[in-house]
């Protein structure tokens, strides 16, 4: 039990990755953690667009769009930024909430859970030997992007899971005190 606490409390974010990205089967696995996470009446209310290879420019190409669309006086750097922002690693999987009316579980708590989903995809990737990072951004929160990514109205993107080898050291964490976080009623 030690082991997967030590786990747990190391595990971090890897800004910088590379080739390789987790394989299909690995993938699988991976995905199988995600469905695990809390779910109040079995909503199921996530759904993953894995984004690979040449797909990851397209997907630039959209963010870029997006920014011009909301920001049409963006300079080419910001534009470069986000047609690049896919190519920071070899896999970028789309975590999207999938919002359900429901008399018990409010939208909030469909969210809450495809969060929990994406947090199991990086923790289960790592579990594999991979890391990751989420990252969101305004592309995340723009329905133009979400359109062209297919989501249906009742959908929103919770984030972008980049995910891959990670390139370099793993960065030193912070040592937090339990006691400024946690408190009695």
């Amino acid at each position: 039990m030690h082991d997967i606490l030590a786990f747990l409390q190391n595990r971090n974010s890897a800004p910088r990755l590379t080739e390789p990205a987790p394989r299909p089967e690995e993938l699988q696995e991976i995905f199988r953690a995600a469905l695990r996470v809390p779910d109040h009446t079995w909503l199921r209310p996530w759904r993953f667009i894995t984004i690979a290879g040449e797909r990851r420019e397209a997907l630039g190409e959209v963010l870029e769009a997006g920014l011009l669309r909301r920001n049409p006086s963006a300079d080419a750097a910001a534009l470069g930024k986000a047609r690049s922002a896919p190519l920071r690693a070899p896999l970028v999987v789309v975590v999207v909430a999938r919002l359900t009316e429901h008399p018990k579980v409010p939208p909030v708590e469909q969210r809450l859970s495809a969060g929990c989903a994406a947090h199991a995809i990086l923790l289960a990737a790592e579990a594999c030997g991979y890391a990751g990072i989420w990252r969101t951004g305004d592309g995340a929160f723009d329905r133009t992007v979400m359109d062209a990514l297919g989501l249906e109205t009742n959908e929103e993107i919770v984030g972008f899971v980049y995910l891959g080898t990670r390139d370099g050291a793993a960065k030193t964490l912070p040592h937090l005190d339990t006691a400024d976080f946690v408190s009695s009623w």
